[in-house]
């Protein structure tokens, strides 16, 4: 008795010759030999990446570049000027500011680094999947971003540390429901040119899932828009959290923190100007260099970050 054919078998020879002639999706080349040429012909990017790197080393070598402990301090040495035993002065407790800066610069990093990247993950992943799904959710997402957008960032945050208390934890969660609407923006608008393509086509032809495509065929070809929103993004995460400290919502006393330093010294500003300055310039030039690295990198990557959030 012969064999009766299998109905099914050209549908399975179909699929896979599908999945054989499928092209890759194409990864743009050379973006580590872009970033840098960029890093050497431009001396703004150069320069940027420079001072994060200063700021970075500094953090991280703190406890062995000053003798002083940031959070205890002498009375009886309130208020004093730059000399050779405090180099920026001390503060109305006694404590050394230049200590204190170097520590701020400790729990400046580690809260932003981490809010920034939760921030541009859970931003790229709910971009991606509004551009690659569309239709209802799309128009769905966007609506309740456009709600969050549409109410003062400060005004959310204050809202937040109100209701659920200080904390790093809590800074971080209200720093991702501030920012994660405007990283949604703009990595939609880059997903959108990537989803009419014919590798994405041949993907959703081969039957794969929504997280496998975004994953193997989308992230992959808006990895330069990711990273400079990263840097972008994570500037404007360092104003926002000494904004919080230096409003008294933020970081706990005696924590060395820049924001919290102003706020804590500003009344003393005529007598230790220092205990002032010193951590404004310290935030004024991170936030700089973040902006030049973006800057230079979004030039190298060639991402228009207004045309993608639009």
């Amino acid at each position: 008795m012969s064999s009766l054919e299998d109905p099914m078998s050209p549908l399975k020879a179909s699929a896979g010759a599908a999945r054989a002639a499928a092209p890759p999706a194409p990864v743009r080349p050379g973006v580590a030999a872009r970033t840098w040429r960029a890093v050497r012909s431009s001396r703004p990017t150069a320069i940027g990446l420079a001072i994060v790197a200063v700021h970075l080393v500094v953090a991280l070598l703190a406890p062995l570049l000053t003798p002083y402990h940031p959070t205890t301090g002498d009375a009886s040495h309130a208020l004093l000027g730059p000399g050779a035993d405090h180099w920026a002065g001390t503060d109305s407790y006694g404590r050394d500011v230049l200590t204190r800066v170097l520590y701020g610069g400790r729990y400046a990093l580690g809260v932003s680094v981490t809010a920034t990247v939760l921030t541009v993950a859970l931003g790229a992943v709910l971009g991606c999947a509004a551009a690659l799904r569309g239709g209802w959710l799309d128009d769905l997402l966007m609506r309740v971003l456009d709600a969050v957008l549409s109410i003062p960032a400060i005004l959310v945050l204050l809202v937040i540390v109100t209701a659920l208390g200080t904390g790093s934890s809590v800074i971080v969660l209200a720093i991702a429901v501030v920012c994660v609407p405007q990283v949604v923006r703009v990595v939609r608008g880059a997903a959108l040119a990537v989803v009419p393509q014919d590798y994405v086509t041949a993907a959703r032809a081969r039957g794969e899932s929504t997280w496998a495509i975004l994953r193997r065929e989308v992230l992959p070809n808006i990895t330069d828009v990711v990273c400079v929103e990263f840097a972008m993004r994570a500037s404007w995460v360092v104003l926002l959290i000494s904004s919080l400290s230096f409003l008294g919502f933020g970081a706990d006393p005696p924590t060395p923190d820049w924001g919290l330093m102003v706020s804590e010294n500003r009344t003393a500003i005529t007598v230790v100007p220092m205990a002032s300055l010193a951590p404004i310039i310290a935030l004024a030039t991170l936030v700089v260099g973040l902006n030049l690295a973006a800057d230079g990198l979004s030039k190298a990557w060639g991402v228009d970050r207004i045309r993608e959030g639009s």
